[in-house]
C-alpha cells in the first residue's frame, strides 16, 4: 500500500498541467508577437482609438503609467481615449525595441519590450517618447488583449 502512495506522489508532482510543450508556447510567442505588429499598424492607420481593440473589455482591465493608476478599469480607459485622446493626438507611430514574450499558459503570455513613439498632436507639433512596456496579455473571443499594462517613460 506504501508504495501506491509513493506512485501516486511521484506521478501528482511529475505531472505539472500547466507547463506548455515547446510547440505550444512557440505557438503562444508567435501568436502574441503578431499582435503586436498589429498595433503597430492599427495605430498607425487608425490613431489612439485602436488601442481600444486591445485592452480588454473587463473589469479587471487597468492600467499603470511611471507607477500610477492610469485607468482603473476597461470604462475609464474608453472614455479617456474616446473623449480626449482621440482629439489631442492625430497620429501614433509606435516602434517595439527587444521584445520579450513569455508564455504562461496557452491563454495567457507575460509582455515586455522598450518602445519608441511618434506622436503628431492636434496642432501638428511632433512628440517624442520612450520607455519600457510591460503587459499581461489573454487570448480572448476577440484574439489577443491586454488584462493589464504599464508604461514607464525614459527620462530625457
Amino acid at each position: 500500500m506504501k508504495y501506491i502512495w509513493l506512485l501516486i506522489f511521484f506521478f501528482s508532482c511529475n505531472s505539472n498541467n500547466s507547463s506548455l510543450s515547446s510547440k505550444d508556447a512557440d505557438d503562444v510567442k508567435d501568436s502574441v508577437s503578431r499582435m503586436t505588429e498589429h498595433i503597430v499598424s492599427d495605430l498607425s492607420v487608425k490613431g489612439p482609438i485602436a488601442w481600444l481593440d486591445y485592452f480588454e473589455d473587463n473589469p479587471g482591465f487597468f492600467m499603470a503609467v511611471e507607477g500610477g493608476l492610469a485607468f482603473k478599469d476597461y470604462q475609464s480607459a474608453n472614455r479617456y481615449i474616446r473623449d480626449t485622446l482621440v482629439k489631442t493626438f492625430r497620429q501614433i507611430s509606435l516602434q517595439w525595441d527587444h521584445l520579450r514574450i513569455d508564455p504562461l499558459t496557452p491563454n495567457l503570455a507575460s509582455i515586455g519590450a522598450g518602445f519608441h513613439e511618434e506622436i503628431i498632436d492636434s496642432s501638428g507639433r511632433k512628440l517624442s517618447q520612450g520607455g519600457y512596456f510591460s503587459a499581461l496579455a489573454e487570448k480572448t473571443f476577440r484574439g489577443w488583449q491586454f488584462r493589464n499594462v504599464h508604461w514607464s517613460m525614459l527620462k530625457p
